[in-house]
């Protein structure tokens, strides 16, 4: 048998019962009669596209994939059950508290789903209810009981800080409640005000009264401090882990390796190209159902777009980015192209270089952003 190319696999659910006001995914409320015929293009999609490489790890987002009902799910666990798969690699679903029932829990750990991501963002029933959210913290609660007595032992839960009149101790109840529930992985997230959603047209009109910069710095830095405490360490901006806990298919995206994307609006990266679905729902089944392609959009990386990203996306994690393989896969040396911006950003102690290692400091996770800008390539 060929070696087949080793790549991550991400599958996309466009479906949600309700929007929230903070989102700007791809996901709509009001499709649901889309969802069958959608269902079936999907793992048509699967089955002719992902049959051809190894996979070696699994991420089902969306919107919510746990939206759909269980027949639904059980025939997408099916088709990706066809592919080629590695062994024992890891095999995550986004679930939504409210979206969720015991045989649709059992269906996915069947179906070999051994990771599951919920989204609860904060454990205050009135933020819940502010930010657009269908659930209320006990929901929550009772579903991840659930999902621990039907047999989950990886799951991550996402919360949210920075929320419209959200206070600093606020943040830190959501935080100690969520670290002593003892998931394996918590994303904590800052909120970002996006354009085209509920959120940005309330921020607008200055009716979204969001915490200072000074609050938020505050939030993010207890954060770390109180995840600390609970032992999850921190493995990228954002992201928290138990020992032997790290999100593997996170680490595909912030270290610029392979993935295949299915569904709507679902995105590649293969072979140096970015590869974009269609977004709208409707036209994406038509045209699977007609034999016809889905991609809308193909943007080959010049080497300049590839070095950015490498060190954009690995600067993302702790650990930051190790200098021989940027060499390695660029052939030049990360000086000869960022002597300058490194030795400027070490100077203001945004950036540390150790055993071949190049980091954000403290104080550069804080101002990432600006020191990510100094990477742009002219």
């Amino acid at each position: 048998m060929e070696n087949k190319k080793e790549l991550s696999l991400y599958i996309h659910i466009p479906f949600c019962k309700q929007k929230c006001f903070y989102c700007d995914f791809p996901s709509y409320a009001s499709i649901d009669y889309l969802r069958e015929d959608y269902v079936e293009a999907l793992c048509k999609e699967i089955e002719g596209k992902a049959i051809n490489y190894k996979i070696k790890s699994i991420f089902i987002g969306g919107g919510t994939p746990s939206y759909l009902d269980t027949k639904e799910i059980i025939k997408v666990l099916e088709s990706i059950n066809r592919l080629n798969l590695t062994e024992n690699m890891e095999f995550t679903m986004e679930c939504n508290p409210g979206a969720l029932e015991e045989e649709k829990l059992k269906a996915m750990i069947d179906g070999g789903v051994n990771r599951i991501s919920m989204g609860l963002q904060a454990v205050q029933n009135s933020f819940l209810k502010d930010i657009g959210r269908i659930h209320t913290f006990n929901q929550f609660e009772e579903n991840f009981n659930l999902a621990r007595k039907v047999g989950f032992k990886n799951i991550n839960v996402d919360l949210m800080f920075g929320l419209p009149n959200q206070k600093v101790y606020e943040w830190i109840e959501s935080l100690e409640v969520i670290a002593k529930l003892n998931p394996e992985h918590i994303s904590a997230y800052s909120l970002i005000i996006e354009e085209g959603t509920a959120f940005y047209k309330l921020w607008e009109k200055n009716k979204l009264i969001l915490p200072s910069e000074d609050e938020e710095r505050e939030m993010y830095s207890i954060t770390k401090s109180i995840l600390k405490k609970y032992g999850y360490h921190q493995y990228e901006i954002s992201n928290f882990a138990r020992e032997g806990y790290e999100c593997y298919h996170n680490k595909v995206y912030w270290r610029n390796d392979e993935y295949l994307g299915i569904g709507s609006a679902s995105t590649s990266f293969i072979d140096n190209k970015r590869i974009k679905n269609i977004e709208n729902v409707k036209d994406y089944i038509d045209k699977i159902r007609n034999n016809e392609d889905v991609i809308e959009d193909i943007t080959i990386n010049t080497i300049e777009d590839s070095m950015e990203e490498f060190v954009f996306m690995g600067l993302r994690m702790i650990e930051g980015i190790n200098i021989n393989e940027f060499k390695e896969r660029f052939g030049v040396t990360i000086e000869s192209i960022y002597k300058n911006v490194i030795d400027i950003n070490i100077n203001k102690n945004l950036l540390v270089l150790k055993n071949d290692k190049l980091s954000l400091t403290e104080k550069g996770i804080e101002l990432s952003n600006s020191v990510m800008s100094d990477f742009i390539l002219n």
